[in-house]
């Protein structure tokens, strides 16, 4: 019988593996993040939550005016403090911001907190993704792609450092999904 992609998932592999902890979606703007990520929660039986969203709701301001107003330092400094409260909450799918993965202090949160994902995307996908939305402060430039592949070529190495790589490409979202459950339930955490 067919699975129905819809329903939720429970397996006892993936609620052994990481139960307790929260699965933090990283990577770069573009990746899939939001969108795999509220489908994740779904298949799951999880909340979602993207930082994003509640970085804007703390603040008051959207992301692009906080970075106007106040610049990436502040940004980071807030979405830390967010990352850090969503992090001591009950187990969820988050999505996090494209440079959130960066900061190392952010980083080691998660890392004790969560099972970090990083969804890998090409350049032409992200650049496909992107390319369509004008909300990105680190794109409003006249050479946006460039500065896409600048940020692919020197966040990588960090990215390479999450949990579990899983490729995110252009189609349809269930197959990262899939790709995503399947990582999960083999999943095993390093000793620290």
């Amino acid at each position: 019988m067919a699975e129905n992609r819809s329903s939720t998932v429970k397996t006892d592999r993936i609620e052994a593996a990481w139960a307790g902890r929260t699965v933090a979606l990283v990577g770069l703007m573009g990746a899939g993040k939001s969108t795999v990520g509220r489908r994740l929660a779904e298949r799951l039986g999880r909340e979602f939550t993207d930082s994003d969203d509640e970085i804007e709701k703390a603040a008051g301001l959207s992301v692009a005016d906080i970075f106007a107003l106040h610049g990436e330092d502040e940004f980071r400094r807030v979405e830390h403090k967010v990352l850090t409260r969503l992090l001591s909450g009950p187990p969820h799918i988050l999505a996090t911001g494209g440079g959130a993965y960066l900061n190392e202090d952010t980083r080691a949160l998660m890392r004790g907190r969560a099972v970090t994902i990083w969804l890998n995307a090409d350049l032409e996908t992200l650049w496909k993704r992107v390319s369509r939305r004008t909300h990105r402060p680190l794109l409003r430039r006249p050479d946006a792609k460039e500065v896409l592949a600048d940020l692919f070529e020197e966040r990588r190495p960090i990215y390479e450092l999450a949990d579990i790589t899983v490729p995110s490409v252009d189609g349809p979202h269930s197959k990262t999904v899939t790709a995503i459950i399947k990582a999960l339930e083999t999943w095993t955490p390093q000793p620290s």
